[in-house]
């Protein structure tokens, strides 16, 4: 026994389990949004809900890996070395691809990795025997790319069927409930619960029966011959079992809410297994048939033992399923997938996740146009009763949540019928992308994308759509170089990669946590927007308004210091980062804009009043400052890029003094507004106004010189003079953000109630 292979062989399970840490923290979306989204119990209970799910689904999984064994490639054409590489290929570039989604906080498809990965390697290593001079071997014949085009169907199928699903049902359900629940419950409850629950029932047995062991093909035969009589018969019990529950006062849609996560979950658990331990047993099968019948030569042993199918044994079952369940409960980044789904169905505006796209601008625009045709041909009462039916002010939603019961009991309901339904029929839909596009269907016929917020949730889910895609190119393309390097650097270079894709985890790890450490500050404004306590709604406000400002008078800071020594030193490439930094900031500060209105709308109507006049005074000169520092870098990049003649040492000592002084005055800005002192922040003022004047002097010098200039120095002194006027005009816009930060801090307001005066 090589003791080389064995440390492969360990290798591979230790990818194996980041792998399953990694996907079951992406997968998680598929199964939680509903219940997370809705808040129908608190997020230890659903996790314990969504952990047994996982459990049973991943110990009672029949453990078969055809997919990794032969599904992809041919396994009777290829050598222990062979496989060897295209499974730790996989594993490498599997776990990484869906780490980075993880740290995006980006759903996607481990079934699309997993496969385009097993293609991406195949294709490569079969090139690189073909060209090897090996004789009677056909890319036709060695790679079956049939599962990788039902993918790519797939993606279509489900995108599409899903969505348009997922808006009717949900349309359908609005207006036999509205959002008044309470009223509108009384007697629907049993009817709505039993169709719930028995969709639920029906995807358990249509989609998990297969999958599970104790189901023998007489049961599953009876199962497939009589589902009329298992619907029927559902539908009457559990109608009347929920009426029941209802009438005891027990809430039935959180009951159908959390048996449906406990039904995806151990769907998703039993039949994706395979996406996470199917290649690194399938390379552990090979190196126990190469230990059994091999004969010392690993790249001549051929591999047709793996052509037969294989079952897992129960300790590996039992093992994966301990590994998801508590990558589950422990890993922060399923919070952070299962964010972006959330955000994007939510119910209320509120701080947006992605920002607006040409296409989605596009699209907004085109849907608003068609329903504007619609509206236009459809009666005045028809159009009033649809919007009594969907008058969200009547919604009561638990605190946090970001939709109703309604909407994720159909979230679940209808992604479990869509896929027991195409698994009956034999269509090759993606389970992660029934749940996602489910959702957002629900979420665009309960009116959840407004005007204000549609362009950015359109924007996102196409985002989350051509990720997958983007999946599938990586996957391939990584899969398919890391195969080559390691079939021509051997046994080494599989353990370079190995150790390599640790560490990237082990630091992807710790660079995630830091950053969600940065990113505690942000959750200031979703505590503003879900808060009903007008003093802490205006504490936050504030709190909010400055850690605004701050943010972007760090940035001004550092980037006036690089422009100033980037022209001094004649460092082209600084002052291209630096301008290229201030072109990008300018949607930051449009951003932050935005997000203060959305904070500035949920105040009362006396405080909206307080806080608007300084809110814009504060946002224009911010967006002052970056202008002007626009300018300058600009000029003076164009300048230094050119090799024009550098800057004088009189006026570069100057520069560099005045780059000091505005250095100090920033850094004296950030603490005053910190503290929020009113005697601080007036004192910033007058040294702000006093440095604002000398630069005023000092371009008049300047101008006088420039008749005495020699042509060739010309060019450099207007650059210089532009460096000075536009801090001139950058002072004068910090001197009014200062203002503007005081009256954030002391707001005071007329009795009439139409001008601000700030003390």
């Amino acid at each position: 026994m090589d003791p080389f292979f064995v440390g492969i062989i360990v290798f591979l399970f230790v990818l194996a389990v980041f792998d399953l840490s990694v996907g079951v923290s992406n997968d998680a979306v598929n199964f939680l949004n509903s219940a997370v989204g809705t808040k129908v119990a608190s997020y230890k209970r659903i996790i314990l809900v969504a952990g047994l799910g996982v459990f049973i689904g991943a110990v009672m999984s029949n453990g078969m890996m055809d997919i990794a064994r032969h599904g992809i490639f041919r396994p009777e054409y290829f050598s222990f070395f062979d496989i060897l590489c295209i499974c730790m290929a996989v594993m490498v570039t599997d776990i990484v691809l869906l780490d980075i989604f993880n740290n995006l906080g980006m759903p996607t498809s481990t079934t699309v990795s997993l496969v385009f990965g097993l293609l991406g390697a195949t294709f490569a290593t079969s090139l690189l025997k073909i060209y090897g001079g090996e004789s009677g071997l056909d890319l036709v014949h060695m790679i079956n790319s049939q599962k990788a085009l039902e993918i790519i169907l797939g993606i279509f199928l489900s995108v599409a069927i899903a969505f348009i699903f997922g808006v009717i049902v949900q349309f359908l359900s609005r207006m036999l409930f509205s959002f008044d629940l309470k009223t509108k419950m009384k007697w629907k409850a049993g009817i709505f619960g039993g169709i719930a629950t028995t969709a639920i029932v029906y995807f358990m047995l249509i989609k998990g029966a297969k999958s599970l062991t104790f189901m023998t093909p007489e049961v599953k035969g009876w199962i497939d011959g009589h589902q009329m009589l298992i619907v029927l018969g559902s539908l009457v019990f559990f109608s009347v079992l929920m009426q029941v529950l209802h009438w005891c006062k027990v809430n039935v849609l959180k009951v159908t809410v959390l048996l449906g996560t406990f039904a995806l979950a151990m769907a998703f658990s039993g039949n994706d297994l395979v996406n996470f331990i199917g290649v690194p047993l399938t390379g552990f099968e090979s190196f126990l048939d190469y230990s059994a019948h091999g004969t010392g030569d690993p790249s001549g042993f051929m591999m047709d033992s793996l052509n037969g199918p294989a079952s897992t044994p129960i300790y590996f079952l039992l093992a994966a399923g301990v590994v998801m369940v508590v990558s589950l409960a422990t890993s922060p980044k399923v919070r952070h997938v299962s964010k972006t789904e959330v955000s994007l169905g939510s119910q209320m505006e509120g701080d947006e996740i992605f920002s607006s796209s040409k296409i989605g601008r596009q699209l907004v625009r085109w849907t608003q146009r068609s329903l504007d045709t619609v509206k236009s041909n459809t009666p005045a009462s028809v159009r009033r009763w649809l919007n009594h039916r969907f008058d969200s002010e009547k919604m009561d939603l638990d605190e946090g949540a970001a939709f109703d019961l309604v909407r994720g009991t159909v979230n679940l309901m209808l992604a479990g019928v869509l896929i027991a339904v195409g698994t009956s029929l034999k269509l090759p839909l993606s389970t992660t992308f029934v749940t996602f596009m489910v959702a957002m269907g629900t979420s665009l016929a309960d009116r959840a994308w407004s005007r204000e917020s549609a362009v950015f949730r359109i924007t996102g889910v196409i985002t989350v759509i051509g990720g997958w895609f983007v999946t599938a190119f990586v996957a391939f393309s990584a899969a398919a170089l890391i195969a080559s390097a390691m079939h021509l650097g051997g046994l080494w270079v599989l353990y370079l990669f190995a150790v390599l894709a640790i560490m990237i985890l082990i630091r992807s790890n710790r660079r995630f946590r830091r950053k969600q450490a940065e990113v505690e500050q942000t959750t200031v404004l979703g505590q503003l927007l879900g808060s009903k306590d007008e003093h802490e709604k205006r504490v936050l406000f504030r709190t909010y308004m400055t850690d605004c400002q701050l943010d972007v008078l760090n940035h001004a800071r550092e980037t006036y210091d690089a422009m100033a020594k980037g022209f001094i030193n004649e460092d082209a490439r600084k002052l291209r980062k630096a301008t290229r930094k201030v072109v990008k900031y300018k949607t930051t500060i449009k951003e932050y804009r935005r997000k203060q209105m959305l904070g500035l709308r949920g105040l009362a109507a006396v405080d909206t009043l307080r806080y608007s006049s300084p809110m814009h005074l504060s946002n224009n000169a911010l967006s002052d400052i970056n202008y002007c520092l626009r300018r300058m870098g600009e000029s003076c990049l164009e300048h230094v890029d050119n090799n024009f003649r550098p800057l004088p040492k009189e006026q570069a000592a100057m520069l560099a003094d005045i780059a000091g002084q505005v250095d100090t005055l920033y850094a004296d800005s950030v603490e005053a507004i910190k503290s929020g002192d009113g005697e601080a922040i007036a004192a910033v003022r007058i040294e702000c106004n006093r440095q604002k004047l000398e630069a005023a002097k000092r371009v008049g010098v300047l101008i006088e010189q420039l008749r005495t200039v020699s042509t060739d120095q010309l060019k450099v002194m207007y650059v210089y003079l532009n460096m000075l006027q536009e801090t001139r005009e950058m002072l004068a816009m910090l001197h009014k953000m200062l203002r503007a930060a005081y009256r954030i801090q002391r707001p005071t307001i007329e009795p009439e109630g139409q001008e601000l005066i700030m003390g």
